[in-house]
């Protein structure tokens, strides 16, 4: 496998899930199974992995760039990704949740790097970042990931949780409780964390709201070894279970096969953020239209906040007019 300059930036495109909530309007509009990262649901034509992958383009190179996916999805972003090189694609076995595919991913990052690591204090500087979120104001979000990236140079041991503003008290989204800290030249507008809430009650969310709460957009930027540190120090078992994918111990199929059956799925943000580990720090967005369009719902008031015009939306919403008529 070719090696890489290890002091590059890196992004990682979370495209393994299988979007289980959103599968009944997934299969009117594809008239299959597949999860919604591989449907066109808020742009043309477009899949939201496509526009994921043009939008992390703007702040990190595609050479640069990792995918991680699940195997039984693969006739559903072989179309997608056609021009990726296969050492740039993660392929699970079966998805274990966002914990394990995280480690993969940071096991790969380990084998494509030059392995003087140590000369890159930390090694290169990674962002993570979910394949089926939307974003109205994208300009906006990329600006605040390239400083995400500048600020990760600059504090090689903090991995930074990139929130969005919430304009309403919203009970489907994580929050993130921030801890203001004395601003440095090296880490401006960085926050530490208070405390992690999980899809709060109505009443908590207009409380996180008065208290400068920002949702938790699971966008992530750090050094390589701050991720490793992180995972390490909370989720200790699990890294075990991936040790041998890294530096060149067990790389091969076999090997990698053997670590997914033998492991749980794992959130990443039960398991690894809700401790509130002193590594983590918030950069605030500001206001960018996002929404991780995680259920019907949720998709279908993002449609019409912004004015987005979908050619299934009409046919949606009569059959749960129906549904709702059968029901009573």
């Amino acid at each position: 496998m070719q090696r890489v300059n290890c002091g590059r930036n890196w992004g990682v495109i979370l495209a393994g899930g299988d979007g289980e909530r959103l599968l009944p309007l997934t299969r009117l509009i594809a008239g299959d199974d597949r999860p919604k990262q591989f449907c066109a649901l808020v742009e043309g034509k477009k899949t939201l992995l496509e526009q994921t992958k043009w939008r992390i383009a703007k702040a990190v190179p595609p050479a640069q760039t990792l995918y991680v996916l699940t195997h039984r999805h693969e006739r559903y972003y072989s179309g997608d990704l056609a021009q990726i090189p296969s050492s740039r694609m993660i392929v699970q076995k079966s998805n274990r949740g966002t914990l394990p595919a995280i480690l993969y991913s940071l096991a790969r990052l380990i084998e494509l790097n030059a392995p003087d690591s140590q000369a890159c204090d930390g090694g290169p500087v990674v962002g993570f970042f979910p394949s089926d979120h939307y974003y109205a104001r994208e300009r906006r979000f990329i600006k605040k990931v390239r400083k995400a990236f500048q600020s990760a140079e600059l504090n090689p041991n903090s991995v930074i949780l990139l929130g969005a503003e919430p304009k309403t008290p919203e009970t489907g989204f994580g929050y993130i409780e921030p801890a203001p800290e004395v601003e440095s030249r090296d880490n401006p507008g960085l926050m530490s964390v208070k405390r992690f809430w999980e899809k709060p009650s109505l009443e908590v969310a207009h409380n996180l709201l008065s208290l400068g709460c920002v949702w938790n957009t699971f966008v992530m930027v750090g050094r390589l070894a701050a991720f490793l540190g992180l995972i390490q120090e909370t989720a200790p078992d699990l890294y075990r279970a991936f040790e041998p994918m890294m530096y060149g111990k067990s790389t091969d199929h076999g090997a990698i096969q053997s670590v997914y059956d033998s492991i749980p799925s794992a959130d990443f943000s039960k398991l690894v953020l809700s401790a509130v580990n002193p590594r983590v720090r918030v950069l605030n967005l500001g206001d960018v239209g996002w929404s991780d369009l995680g259920d019907p719902q949720r998709l279908m008031e993002t449609l019409s906040t912004h004015g987005i015009q979908s050619p299934w939306r009409q046919t949606w919403v009569q059959e749960m007019q129906i549904a709702a008529v059968s029901g009573q």
